[in-house]
Formats: C-alpha cells, sequence, structure tokens
C-alpha cells in the first residue's frame, strides 16, 4: 500500500501555489539576502570610518566644481513642433515681391528639411491695426518683414537643430536677406515678455543717429560672440523714402500752400480716405460703405509719374484756374528714414536682439556684458545701455534659488534641533546633505542637463526626502544608544533596521521621476537631479551618516569615561 506524498518541507511548511505569495516570500527572501551583505559592508565601513568619512567628504565637494561647468540656463528649450521664423528683404521691398521671396523661401524650407515639414504659413507686410505694433514688440516694421509659421511632422523634433540647417542653407540661397528664429512655445514668449529674443540690450538716448551708429557697432561686436545667434536691431533709419519738400515762396504765388500739396499727394497714393472720409449709404440694405478714390498703383511706377501729380486748390473749386504740378511746386529727394521709432521714458530706443544658439545662455549672457563694458567709452554722452529680457531675469531666479536652498536646509536644521533637543544629533542628520548635492552635480553632468530653475527647484525637493531618511536612521541610533551605550553597535543597528524604510522611501520618489526625467517636458531637469540627488544621497544616509555617527559619539563616550576615571 502506497504512502501519500508528504508536500510539507522540511520544517513543516507548506509552500502556496498562489504566484503572488511566491513572488512575495522570494522577493523577501532576496531582500534579507542583500540587507545581511549590508551589514557585513557596514561594519567594515565603521571599521574603517575615519578614511571613508575623510574620502566621501572630499568625493562629494569635489563633485560641486561640476556646476561650473554645467552651463546656465533660465528655462530649457524643449523638442517642439513648430518653428517661428521672421524674414526681412532689403529694406523698401514692395510686399508683392516680399510675398514672392516668402513663397520661394517656403520651398526652401521644405528642401532643406526633407519629409520634417507638415505646412508653412506667411504673414508679410505690417499688421492690420496700430495695437499690435504699440502692445508687441513684432519685428514686422514694414512691407519688406514675413513671419514664416512652419508647421513639423513630428511635435518632438530637435528644433534646434533645424533651426542650424535653416540658418546656412537660407544665408546661401537668399544673399541680403535676413532670417532670424523667435520662441514658438508659451512658455519661451511668456519669459521673453513677448520680445523676440532673450536678450535685448537697449541703447536709449535723444540723439537717435548717433545711438543708431553705436548700436551698429555693438551689435557687430555680438556677432562674434561663441552662441551668440540672431542678433539684430530691431529698428531700422535707412528705409528708402522719398521727401516732398514744397518751395513756399511759388506756392503763395500761384495761390498753393503746403496743406494742398499734401491733400493731393495723400489722395494719388493712398486715398481719399486719408483726406475726407465719406460713406455712401445703401438704401437698400442700410448699410455704410467707405468710398475711397485713388490713383491706380500701375500709374504711379516713377518719380517722374509724382512729380506730374496735379495740385488743386482747395478754395478753387469751380473756377478757372491753371493747373499746377507737383514737380513745379516742390522739390524730391530720395532718403533714409527711420521704419519704425520706439520710445522708451519718452526718449527714442533701440533694441539690439541676441539669441542663444549652441551654448548656455548664462555664458552669452556674461560675453554681451562684457562686450558692452568694454563699448561704454564709445556711447554717447546723452545716451543710456542696459540689458533686459529673459536672461536678465536669470540672475534673480537664481539668486532667490540658492537663497531658498540655503534656507531650507538653515530651517529643517532648526527644527530638528528642537524636535531632538540637541544641536549635535541635527548635524549628524545633514551631514548627507552634501551627497546629495554631488548626486545632483553628477546626474546633470552625466545627462548633458544645464542648470536652470526647474534643476534648482529639483534640489529643493531632495533636502527634504535626504533628510527625511537620515532622520529615520539618526533616531534609531539614538534608542539603541540609550539601550546598550555602545556607539559603534547602535550605528550599526540602526542602519540595518532602517535599511528597508529608507530603501522604500527614496525608491518611491526615483521611481515617480522616471517619467519626468525621460520626458521631452521643461521640468525634465527637476526629475534628473532628483533621481541623481537621491540616489547619492541614499548611499550617504546607509553609510556615511552611521560612520559619523559612530565618530562622534564613540569619542563623546571615550571622554565620559575618562573624566569619570
Amino acid at each position: 500500500m502506497s504512502q501519500p506524498h508528504n508536500e510539507q518541507g522540511p520544517s513543516g511548511f507548506t509552500p502556496s501555489r498562489n504566484g503572488f505569495v511566491r513572488f512575495q516570500e522570494a522577493f523577501e527572501r532576496g531582500f534579507n539576502r542583500l540587507r545581511d551583505r549590508y551589514g557585513m559592508l557596514l561594519e567594515q565601513t565603521i571599521a574603517r570610518r575615519r578614511v571613508f568619512v575623510s574620502v566621501s567628504l572630499a568625493i562629494a565637494l569635489a563633485s560641486l566644481s561640476l556646476f561650473f561647468f554645467l552651463g546656465r540656463d533660465y528655462f530649457p528649450e524643449i523638442r517642439s513642433g513648430v518653428l517661428q521664423m521672421h524674414m526681412r528683404a532689403p529694406l523698401g521691398t514692395r510686399i508683392e515681391v516680399s510675398g514672392r521671396i516668402a513663397t520661394l523661401v517656403s520651398n526652401s524650407v521644405e528642401a532643406l528639411l526633407p519629409g520634417q515639414v507638415e505646412n508653412i504659413v506667411s504673414n508679410c507686410g505690417l499688421p492690420v491695426g496700430p495695437h499690435n505694433l504699440a502692445f508687441i514688440p513684432t519685428p514686422t516694421i514694414g512691407s519688406q518683414d514675413c513671419d514664416l509659421t512652419i508647421l513639423l511632422r513630428d511635435e518632438k523634433s530637435p528644433v534646434w537643430d533645424y533651426r542650424r540647417i535653416l540658418r546656412k542653407g537660407l544665408k546661401e540661397r537668399y544673399p541680403g536677406t535676413e532670417f532670424t528664429f523667435q520662441p514658438s512655445d508659451l512658455t519661451a514668449k511668456i519669459l521673453n515678455f513677448g520680445a523676440p529674443a532673450p536678450i535685448d540690450v537697449q541703447v536709449n538716448g535723444p540723439d537717435m543717429f548717433p545711438n543708431y551708429e553705436f548700436a551698429r557697432k555693438l551689435a557687430e561686436k555680438f556677432r562674434t560672440i561663441p552662441g551668440a545667434a540672431d542678433v539684430v536691431i530691431q529698428q531700422t533709419m535707412r528705409t528708402p523714402t522719398l521727401m516732398v519738400e514744397g518751395n513756399r515762396t511759388f506756392g503763395l504765388g500761384v495761390n498753393r500752400t503746403e496743406k494742398d500739396i499734401a491733400d493731393n499727394l495723400l489722395m494719388t497714393t493712398a486715398g481719399s480716405q486719408q483726406v475726407d472720409q465719406i460713406y455712401w449709404l445703401d438704401p437698400s440694405t442700410g448699410m455704410s460703405y467707405l468710398i475711397n478714390v485713388y490713383t491706380p498703383q500701375p500709374q504711379i511706377n516713377s518719380v517722374n509719374s509724382l512729380k506730374t501729380i496735379p495740385v488743386d486748390s482747395a478754395g478753387s473749386a469751380g473756377t478757372d484756374h491753371d493747373v499746377q504740378l507737383l514737380g513745379n511746386l516742390a522739390d524730391l529727394t530720395a532718403e533714409g528714414t527711420p521704419g519704425v521709432i520706439t520710445h522708451g521714458n519718452i526718449m527714442p530706443l533701440f533694441d539690439i536682439y541676441v539669441s542663444a544658439e549652441g551654448r548656455d545662455l548664462g555664458s552669452v549672457l556674461t560675453d554681451v556684458e562684457r562686450v558692452a563694458k568694454s563699448m561704454e567709452a564709445e556711447l554717447p554722452h546723452s545716451a543710456k545701455l542696459e540689458i533686459h529680457g529673459q536672461a536678465s531675469l536669470m540672475y534673480e531666479a537664481y539668486a532667490e534659488l540658492i537663497f531658498g536652498l540655503l534656507a531650507a536646509i538653515v530651517l529643517v536644521y532648526l527644527l530638528i534641533v528642537v524636535n531632538f533637543q540637541s544641536w549635535l544629533d541635527p548635524f549628524i542628520i545633514i551631514t548627507a546633505l552634501p551627497g546629495a548635492l554631488a548626486g545632483i552635480a553628477w546626474a546633470l553632468f552625466l545627462t548633458h542637463t544645464r542648470l536652470s530653475e526647474p534643476a534648482l527647484t529639483g534640489a529643493i525637493m531632495t533636502m527634504g526626502t535626504g533628510t527625511a531618511n537620515s532622520i529615520l536612521v539618526v533616531s534609531y541610533a539614538r534608542e539603541r544608544l540609550q539601550e546598550h551605550g555602545n556607539a559603534l553597535q547602535a550605528a550599526i543597528e540602526a542602519g540595518t533596521t532602517r535599511f528597508r524604510p529608507v530603501l522604500m522611501t527614496a525608491s518611491a520618489m526615483i521611481i515617480g521621476m522616471v517619467p519626468m526625467a525621460t520626458g521631452y517636458s521643461q521640468n525634465a531637469p527637476l526629475g534628473r537631479a532628483v533621481i541623481g540627488g537621491l540616489l547619492m544621497a541614499t548611499v550617504f544616509t546607509l553609510l556615511f551618516v552611521p560612520c559619523v555617527y559612530a565618530m562622534v559619539y564613540s569619542r563623546r563616550m571615550t571622554r565620559q569615561e575618562g573624566h569619570v576615571s
């Protein structure tokens, strides 16, 4: 007769058939082995605690120097599906010619970016109403300007690479035409306060022509800065213009005034609505229509056609009089005039816009400030030079965030002092923070991520989690020290006992930050800083903090025993 098979193990424990339970049991066995190995490593580390603490602290402090090699941005540029480009043809180009050039440029863009462009929308000439120019610093100031919005097929395209290709290709194909790129995403537009570039160098003063010449020299210097791109002066002073200057003496002799000359010239070139707005009421619909009478543009195609414009007198309607031509009453000369006049504090203002490409914004701004300072001797005496824009605000934001980081460390330390009723234990707790900062530096450095406001925000978040984990270790070490009075044994017990909660807290936050760190959003530096900081802070919490605790309290108890003896 066969005996029933015994499914129980040697200890009488019956394995569960539930897959989740078996996985949990296997995980627990693996975790316990990991904790045992950590305990042996911690014992060896505490045995050589002085060397370990010295070397670890030196490495952490040396790693902080990486922050000086990261580069500085206010907010990182992200991948996008839109490119915003501005085209400026030679000054004085007619609107229809600018439109044809814009069509050719659109075809060239599609050829330079094969298979990447979905659609291109161009908008040439002045805005419809004057409010756009009054409240928005748009680079479109005349008929030679066109804005091109390039829609890309991939919404996560490396727009910085595409800009580099278009700058080189379009410059070779269209000499004499200027191409600049503006921020396309909403965040960059807000940070620039609507300006087309993050760096805005302003020359403000009453003397326009000397200030403009100085601005041109300054712009040429800026173009030699590595990483400086799209250096352009917003305002123009050489727009081709025909100046009509009436001969008052001759005009009075033939009963023609300056007003008569201006009215007839405006009516011919711009229409009667510029002189006298007349509406016609349609009796069938009750709607009013503006009547505008003007000479067809094909008939005004030369300077001679302007000189043959008849000039009538306002008070001679219905009376016989001699017909006078504009060429007899006025002199026509070609001059260069301002395309647009911008004012700052009532004074005329010139904007020199500078963008950063292939280099961090902070380094480009530093070189711009250096060049501007070297040119102060040539600045006109009545002018003032200032640097505005997103880049100038970056320093203020950095100072506030760094102050917030230091203030967070100090406040956390003081709160722990109140909780522990000790100045020494909180100091041991915050010794893990240099490791967190070192981890942040290495994480940004290895991922080629520049220092930015999200990265500094992630550093502040890391300080809180790293401190919380250190509190777990030090608080348990205090309990064990009060229990048996052995500082070395208390440090080892605290590390092994708090191994699980420390790993759980750090792992939960690290895993939660992985999607953000690997994404293309502007918060990616925040996730990378948190992951790097917590990885190194966890190592410091589990090894460095117990060693510091053992060093401090073993020496302290040795002194107490010496005093007692």
